[in-house]
């Protein structure tokens, strides 16, 4: 029996070590072969799910009352608020964002601690555009060999329409995205409609255009390079593993040596030779869309997606030889399948253990205080020309700028008061008269900011020092609902 390719060859790749000296190895395209099996399957999985999620997701709605957005999820930039379903962020509350970000690190050191590069083969979305645009390359100019053969021959109708084909294929999925982005930015439906009525305005069709341009170029063209050349990732990945984490391997004491399967050799006649059971086809690099052969060991533009272990296992079923000759496992397994002991995978282990403490205190913590979120806000700025004026009757006047966010979807009336400045009148600059014991009271709008500009006098011998600590209370009327902000009160 013999298993062999027939398809024309390519140049080794970049990542491979370049047999001429020199500062860069000269670029080789990849031509991926697509491959059936378990790791191909989830990989489809994953990007049907995932690019659903990110077309379908602008379209969903979330009823939040009257006068609010009703798309679930929704950067609003000129209202200066974040909706996501029934989360509703102010730019107060960036710091949400940040725990986020806190959170999706750690998250991605607990998958990278346990398999490798499973973001980067699954989800990573340089990965998930550029298996799209391969799967078109692929219906419109066939398979490995028949794309090899197309750009090495020479331009004909055919091959210009086969070329044009795919780049006007490609441009349109890129369009998609592009829009598909904006609309996280907008109300979906209505940007929608202003464009198929060439009404949009020139940012949106600018972010569109830049999308577009982008994740035809990246997707497209760039491919493998990104993951190589541009993404820090796999150069501090090594930091997250150890000898416990899942990876792609090579049993190279079972593969080696290399050796073409000849029709009349037996596995017994191939064993005495020194021959294992790697019949050098070629196909776990064929399938790679990296172009990595990982008989070579670990590798950083290894990527983690499992394609090789599906081709390596259907030629292992064709020649009637053991599967999962490339397979996910972790160093510590290989040793003891070599040495012929039963292997085992630990998922818990100290490194685990800590990502995943950390992860439940973050979450925890972004889960309490998302629950426990104010309603009320208010933000103080002290005038500083003049710092203070001395009136007529001795006393010491400040100005401050009193801003109080009103995050509900009713109006809302509030007390203003302050602490720590014994005898203080406090009054609103336009308003009508002074407040009664050290407090005034202010409106605010449904869903804004009311902005009032809020004069504070203290008798001059109830002050001990030039500066004073002091605090605006807020008190929301009637429940009681207070937040309170600190500053300071300046005198002679």
């Amino acid at each position: 029996m013999s298993v062999s390719t027939t398809e024309p060859s390519t140049a080794p790749h970049p990542t491979e070590p370049a047999r001429k000296s020199g500062l860069y190895a000269k670029y080789s395209k990849i031509y991926p072969k697509s491959v059936g099996g378990t790791f191909r399957r989830l990989k489809w999985l994953t990007l049907i799910l995932l690019l659903g999620l990110y077309y379908v997701t602008p379209w969903i709605r979330w009823d939040r009352g009257p006068n609010a957005p009703d798309q679930a999820v929704l950067v609003d930039m000129p209202g200066r608020r974040l909706y996501f379903f029934f989360i509703e962020l102010w730019p107060q509350q960036v710091y949400y964002l940040t725990g986020a970000l806190i959170l999706g690190a750690i998250g991605l050191f607990l998958a990278t601690a346990l398999a490798g590069r499973v973001w980067c083969g699954y989800a990573c979305p340089q990965t998930v555009w550029s298996d799209l645009f391969l799967w078109v390359e692929r219906r419109i100019e066939g398979d490995r060999g028949d794309r090899i053969r197309l750009d090495h021959a020479p331009w004909s109708p055919a091959k210009l329409g086969k070329k044009a084909a795919k780049h006007a294929a490609w441009l349109l999925i890129a369009l998609l995205t592009g829009g598909a982005w904006v609309f996280y930015f907008n109300d979906a439906p209505t940007l929608a409609l202003e464009m198929l009525r060439f009404e949009a305005t020139s940012n949106v069709l600018l972010f569109i255009g830049l999308f577009t341009a982008t994740t035809y170029l990246l997707a497209g063209h760039a491919r493998e390079q990104v993951c190589i050349y541009m993404c820090p990732w796999p150069r501090f990945q090594a930091a997250m593993q150890d000898e416990e984490s899942l990876t792609v391997t090579y049993e190279d004491w079972r593969g080696e040596g290399r050796g073409h399967l000849k029709r009349s050799q037996s596995w017994e006649e191939r064993k005495a030779k020194g021959l294992g059971d790697c019949i050098d086809c070629g196909a776990c690099v064929h399938v790679c869309p990296t172009g990595v052969d990982i008989r070579n060991g670990p590798q950083l533009a290894c990527i983690g997606c499992g394609l090789c272990v599906d081709a390596c296992n259907d030629v292992m079923a064709k020649i009637g030889r053991p599967g999962d000759l490339v397979r996910f496992d972790s160093l510590n397994a290989q040793i003891a399948r070599a040495n012929g002991a039963k292997p085992a995978f630990k998922p818990v282990r100290p490194r685990t253990i800590i990502y995943t403490l950390l992860l439940t205190v973050v979450g925890g913590m972004m889960a309490a205080g998302l629950v426990l979120k104010p309603k009320v806000d208010v933000n103080i700025l002290r005038d500083r020309a003049p710092l203070f004026v001395t009136l007529s009757n001795g006393d010491i006047q400040n100005a401050y700028t009193v801003k109080v966010l009103n995050m509900t979807r009713a109006a809302q009336s509030y007390r203003l008061s302050v602490t720590g400045l014994p005898g203080a009148v406090l009054s609103v600059a336009g308003g009508e008269g002074e407040a009664a014991e050290g407090s005034v009271l202010v409106e605010a709008d449904p869903d804004s900011v009311a902005t009032h500009r809020v004069l504070v006098r203290v008798p001059k011998e109830a002050l001990r020092q030039p500066s004073t600590p002091t605090a605006f209370v807020v008190t929301r009327q009637p429940d009681g609902l207070t937040v309170q902000h600190e500053t300071v009160f300046l005198a002679p």
